[in-house]
């Protein structure tokens, strides 16, 4: 695992990914080029990272299913590793489990999402079945989830400065046009990019770029997540339940869930099980507590199926390696496959030739 200095930074970034390093310095107790220099190493390595990928405001005018893929003996390393570089996948795990591979696909349009398991994923040489579950709605997603390495007070230190949400939200969803889709493809390659940086990248005034970025994060349309490798995280293991509640009890156990330390992702999906959850844990042995106090929060849920993940491929639009630790990105621009956001601007060619993973940059 990491030391627990680097973890305390990582935790930092969590709460403030773009937060100027002397105010993390000064929340960790350490100068800012002391701090920043640490950051550099962790990326280096490529233990920790940072991504970009569009928030609740925009999530919800987009298509979310999780594939299920069964694979021919001895194909699912060599099928996960060639979907990978598909933008429209922002997460490939090969598990133990009802499958071989769980694909996260999010597209523009069900029509765009049937036609990536139709006509890309179905053909791939060693897929021998898939299974889609549509998730009409997320309850939870990767950024609530924190290492928990640092104190209250250190946490307050970091947020003394940020406005209460509530006043700066916009009382309407914010328009996500071009410029905002640049913005998260160029955070996604550098989300402590400056607004001078990003200005001279996109070609705009920097000031556009900071009123349409502030938008943007107060406003919930684009998120950023520090993540870290899987086999240096305190909780190492991943596994997903699909459960079953009954439907009048759907949307209050979705949010008993969400708020359980563990649990990473929360989704309803369609099928058999009508929600999904990720969760992540120190051991295997914590899965039999996880369900025993879900059990106990929630009678009449029913674990349905259960999948343990043997290696991570993709997570959050980056590909990695055995270890888990990042090699590589692929844009998460997942509106390419229908030209853009409907004013002609268009997009990539869906990754019909595999892996196209983007150079590292700190």
């Amino acid at each position: 695992m990491l030391s627990e200095s680097d973890l305390a930074l990582v935790n930092a970034l969590q709460v403030r990914p773009r937060a100027p390093w002397s105010l993390i310095g000064r929340a960790l107790g350490v100068g800012p080029v002391t701090v920043a220099r640490q950051w550099e190493r962790l990326v280096e390595r490529r233990e920790a990272w940072l991504t970009a990928y569009p928030g609740s405001a925009v999530a919800e005018r987009l298509v979310f299913a999780f594939v299920q893929v069964d694979c021919a003996p001895g194909e699912a390393m060599r099928v996960a590793r060639t979907v990978a570089g598909d933008p429209q996948l922002t997460a490939v795990d090969y598990v133990a489990g009802p499958c071989d591979l769980v694909l996260h696909l999010v597209t523009s349009s069900l029509e765009a999402a049937s036609g990536y398991v139709i006509d890309r994923l179905s053909g791939l040489p060693g897929v021998v079945g898939t299974r889609t579950l549509v998730a009409p709605r997320l309850y939870a997603e990767g950024s609530r989830w924190q290492v928990r390495a640092i104190s209250r007070d250190q946490r307050d230190t970091l947020t003394a400065d940020a406005q209460p949400s509530s006043t700066v939200a916009p009382a309407a969803p914010p328009r996500f046009g071009e410029l905002d889709r640049a913005l998260l493809l160029a955070l996604g390659a550098n989300a402590r990019a400056t607004h001078t940086e990003l200005a001279e990248q996109l070609g705009v005034g920097a000031s556009t770029v900071r009123r349409h970025l502030t938008a943007a994060l107060t406003g919930g349309a684009i998120r950023l997540r520090c993540e870290i490798a899987r086999s240096l995280s305190p909780a190492p293991v991943t596994m997903l339940l699909w459960l079953r509640v009954p439907p009048d009890q759907l949307e209050r156990s979705a949010r008993t869930l969400g708020r359980l330390p563990e649990v990473r992702m929360c989704a309803a999906v369609s099928g058999a099980a009508n929600l999904l959850i990720g969760v992540w844990l120190r051991s295997l042995a914590d899965a039999v507590a996880l369900e025993s106090e879900m059990v106990a929060k929630l009678s009449r849920l029913e674990i349905v199926d259960r999948a343990v993940t043997l290696r991570p491929v993709k997570l959050g639009g980056c590909l990695l390696d055995e270890r888990g630790r990042i090699e590589g990105r692929v844009p998460l621009d997942l509106w390419a496959d229908d030209g853009g956001l409907g004013v002609g601007v268009g997009g990539g060619d869906g990754g019909q030739d595999g892996p196209r993973g983007l150079p590292l940059r700190n």
